[in-house]
């Protein structure tokens, strides 16, 4: 709970798309890409891929993750989505060149 408030509470107008690469049995691979303001008005972009190996429960064993952060200009409607989520027709993360 202390990690998503100090989190939230500097990344505001939050805004996320996921992209899933792959799934098997014990394996996944997922992109990420979101967009967040800071109290200043700086706007930036995260893009992740991470990969994992689940355990027989469905639980994380291991998780590897690779993660870039870079100032942008204020993101368009149509670069990530709304602040609520995107539409079922918005394009994916390889549409958007991400």
């Amino acid at each position: 709970m202390a990690f998503l408030t100090r989190k939230w509470t500097k990344e505001l107008d939050y805004r996320l798309i996921k992209e899933l690469w792959a799934f098997t049995e014990n394996r996944t691979a997922v992109r990420f890409a979101y967009e967040w303001r800071d109290d200043a008005g700086n706007w930036f972009r995260r893009t992740e891929t991470k990969t994992g190996n689940l355990r027989p429960n469905g639980l994380m064993q291991r998780r590897l993750a690779s993660i870039n952060d870079l100032p942008i200009t204020k993101p368009s409607a149509s670069s990530i989505g709304s602040l609520w989520g995107c539409p079922p027709d918005h394009k994916g993360l390889s549409d958007l060149g991400l």
